[in-house]
């Protein structure tokens, strides 16, 4: 896991942040508080990551989007504030304390209302969400979960997008040990099962963008 993308060095990462980020104060400080009290601070997304998937918020026109791993609602605030008046998250999360964390900043940048928080286990919110008829209703799809059931949030996501809709994925490319054949423990397994079974998957195009730990991109077909 990275919180800025991997591979380039500190000068060359620090003139790129100066020269492109335009990063609200909000979530400047949401970032800056994450730091200093999480202890899995590198679990948040990259600041460049986020506003890039803002950026492909605004491109695709999206106003209903899931957000798949809530952590401390850097991902879901940075996608909220660049949605459309009456856009709508749909945020999933387990852990309690995150969720609390994560809803104090969205107050802060007063976005709460555009965020509806389940407190569950994704795959239980996302069967839901099917079971409900929320099929083909979704513009996008953020999954920056348990790596172990990534291959079950795209193939709900999968489901929840709509056609032409976009899955964005993060961490496939695993801080670069899915590249090292020497590794071989079963999270970095699952997600090289993972970006294989993706690379072959018709339903879809794709893209591997090489930003923060990998982000990739998946556009449902028609």
């Amino acid at each position: 896991m990275a919180n800025q993308t991997l591979g380039i060095e500190s000068q060359l990462y620090n003139y790129l942040l100066a020269v492109s980020l335009r990063e609200t104060e909000v979530l400047a400080q949401l970032r800056q508080a994450t730091a200093t009290s999480q202890s899995m601070a590198q679990m948040q997304i990259a600041p460049e990551q986020g506003q890039f998937m803002a950026l492909l918020i605004q491109l695709i026109g999206a106003k209903k989007t899931l957000d798949i791993g809530v952590f401390t609602g850097y991902s879901a605030l940075v996608v909220a504030l660049a949605l459309p008046q009456g856009g709508k998250v749909v945020a999933c999360e387990i852990n309690q304390e995150y969720a609390e964390f994560a809803r104090h900043w969205w107050q802060k940048a007063g976005v709460i209302d555009k965020i509806d928080l389940h407190l569950a286990p994704a795959q239980d919110t996302l069967a839901l969400l099917i079971a409900n008829g929320e099929v083909d209703s979704f513009d996008f799809a953020f999954i920056d979960a348990d790596k172990s059931n990534y291959d079950t949030y795209y193939e709900q996501a999968l489901q929840l997008v709509c056609p032409g809709g976009l899955i964005a994925i993060d961490n496939v490319l695993w801080s670069g040990r899915v590249a090292d054949p020497n590794i071989q423990d079963n999270r970095t397994n699952k997600i090289r099962d993972f970006n294989q079974k993706l690379h072959q998957d018709k339903r879809i195009n794709l893209s591997l963008v090489p930003i923060a730990d990998g982000l990739t991109l998946a556009r449902k077909l028609p």
